[in-house]
């Protein structure tokens, strides 16, 4: 609808243009249709006199006086009001809203999905976890998020690719090894104790246990060089698969998992680090000692460096050390160069809040791979505070020093796990209350929007029975304010959709989702005071299918949100 509308402000625009009310060769790409601040001022509102104000030489108001008086000639416009110095709230006819009705209901899932996307493809990074171990309450944040920033992107237009990169490359998948090993021995009777920095959690006791069924008694008693490397496979072999469980558990489901391990010993890493090198991009030196506290990175001594301050970065990075291995940097840059070779027009990484340090690198390494063709973009979750009423959960049976993801989904089920880990936005800490969500209040959004949904089914339901539920071919008695009102929010469907894709910000859905779910309620509530705006009016069933229709189209607005979020809508409650 607001696209509709703004065509016509822009045609509107044109025939004044040609009839020399308005001087040629304005640019129109400003111009824009939008909700109005304040909702009492009219059903939308047009800057177009503003912005062209000064490239026209005219006065604002002169231009909104003359766009008014033209755009009130058509049908769909029922009052054009110039309003302040120039801006122009439109109100449109009750027909016009009553026809978004059978739209909404005749495109069904389709309604709000757009093409502004264009095809263009991104690949979404995230969750990325260190394969050491189930999957945490931060972990659930970032695989919520990215799933349902995927989601929102694919609704948008775009051809979306979700991608966890599986860091089995570092020491600490050595560590996950001589955990396992110890796990091993103990599945043979022996007693065992975890040193500092090995992992005790209970959920190696079964990896343990497949490898003694797997091996027998095969590395008992051996040194650690004849034992790390196969163990190390099977453990991280089996912790993506308890990792993929709890992924499923919450219903993410990945496109690509990549192997860090795969870019070593391939040439992948050189490959990278030369096409920088090309561009004169790496060169041996030595950084100044850094202020504060000194990164793992940092030597006194020279380094091979790659010259990010060129391409946005604070300080040149180290990406070989003076011994000759790599930093943590480069294998990034090479993973990052093979997406770029896989034809990405864009990147987005979903990163802990943790990884703050690494944004500005990131960017100039995707930047000077690319040529500055492909952005990145990396989006930060932060901290999630799982709580019980007023105590802090912190520890898990399964993991020993953390809440897992496992633990909420048991505790609340994936589909209030992923609604309210997107009622706040990313990058804001975010108090996840287990009593609180479950409760049935409007101040539990995820019930609020799933009861809305409820009733409607419930309504027609009733309906059915009673065989009033035939298709609808007049809504003009769709009328009342209340109703309007929640029409003009199933209108706002689709540009939510694209300001959110466009923003990368999918708690939009959800806020929007629990306004159009009050605005239904609303109507509800009405209903109860007032006889005639109740759905069923068994004596008038032309009157009772117009609302019905009315019903179906906030269902599927409601289905179609919540899909986005990668939440099921219910039917009961």
């Amino acid at each position: 609808m607001f696209a509709e509308i703004r065509t016509l402000v822009l045609d509107t625009l044109g025939t004044l243009i040609t009839s020399g009310d308005l001087p040629d060769g304005l640019d129109l790409s400003s111009v824009a249709v939008e909700p109005p601040r304040d909702a009492a001022h009219g059903d939308m509102a047009t800057n177009a006199a503003m912005v062209l104000a000064k490239p026209a030489g005219m006065k604002p108001r002169d231009i909104a006086t003359l766009l008014a008086g033209r755009l009130a000639d058509d049908p769909r416009i029922a009052q054009a009001e110039v309003a302040g110095p120039g801006f122009l709230n439109l109100r449109l006819s009750p027909a016009t809203w009553q026809g978004e009705v059978a739209s909404i209901v005749a495109a069904g899932p389709a309604y709000g999905r757009g093409a502004a996307g264009q095809g263009r493809k991104i690949n979404v990074e995230y969750v990325s976890a260190n394969p050491t171990g189930p999957l945490h309450v931060g972990h659930t944040r970032g695989a919520v998020f990215g799933d349902a920033l995927a989601s929102l992107l694919e609704a948008a237009g775009h051809d979306v690719t979700r991608e966890y990169y599986i860091n089995d490359g570092g020491a600490q998948v050595d560590v996950l090894a001589r955990s396992v090993y110890l796990r091993y021995l103990e599945a043979h009777g022996q007693e065992v104790a975890f040193a500092d920095g090995t992992y005790p959690g209970d959920y190696l006791i079964a990896v343990g246990e497949a490898l003694k069924a797997r091996v027998g008694d095969a590395y008992l008693d051996k040194d650690e060089a004849d034992w790390l490397v196969p163990i190390r496979d099977f453990a991280t072999d089996a912790m993506m698969a308890l990792i993929r469980e709890d992924l499923a558990a919450l219903g993410v489901e990945m496109d690509v998992f990549y192997s860090e391990k795969s870019l070593y010993g391939t040439g992948r890493i050189e490959a990278a680090l030369d096409d920088l090198r090309s561009k004169g991009l790496i060169y041996e030196g030595v950084l100044e000692p850094p202020k504060g506290k000194t990164p793992e990175d940092w030597e006194p001594r020279e380094q091979t460096l790659f010259r990010s301050t060129e391409h946005g970065d604070d300080v040149d990075r180290p990406v070989m050390k003076s011994d000759g291995s790599w930093t943590y940097f480069a294998p990034d840059i090479a993973y990052h160069y093979d997406k770029i070779s896989r034809g990405y027009d864009e990147l987005i990484d979903v990163f802990g809040a943790d990884h703050g340090g690494y944004v500005k690198r990131m960017k100039a390494a995707v930047s000077a791979l690319s040529g500055g063709r492909v952005p990145l973009d990396i989006k930060l979750t932060q901290l999630v505070k799982l709580k019980r009423g007023d105590e802090e959960l912190k520890m898990s049976k399964r993991a020993g020093t953390f809440v897992t993801l496992r633990d909420v989904v048991d505790m609340v089920g994936p589909d209030v796990t992923r609604f309210v880990m997107l009622t706040r936005k990313n990058d804001a800490p975010l108090d996840f209350d287990v009593d609180r969500v479950l409760e049935q209040s409007k101040d539990n959004p995820v019930f609020y929007v799933q009861y809305a949904h409820a009733r409607i089914r419930s309504v027609l339901g009733k309906a059915a029975e009673l065989g009033l539920d035939a298709p609808a071919d007049d809504l003009s008695t769709l009328a009342d304010p209340v109703e309007l009102a929640l029409i003009a929010k199933l209108a706002e469907w689709p540009r939510m959709v694209a300001i959110a894709a466009d923003a990368h910000e999918p708690h939009r859905i959800a806020f929007y989702l629990y306004d159009l779910a009050s605005a239904f309620h609303a109507l509800w509530n009405a209903g109860n005071a007032q006889p005639h705006l109740r759905f069923l009016q068994e004596d008038d069933p032309a009157t009772t299918r117009a609302k019905l229709m009315l019903l179906r189209a906030v269902a599927i607005v409601i289905s179609n949100g919540l899909g986005i979020l990668g939440v099921k809508p219910v039917d009961h409650m």
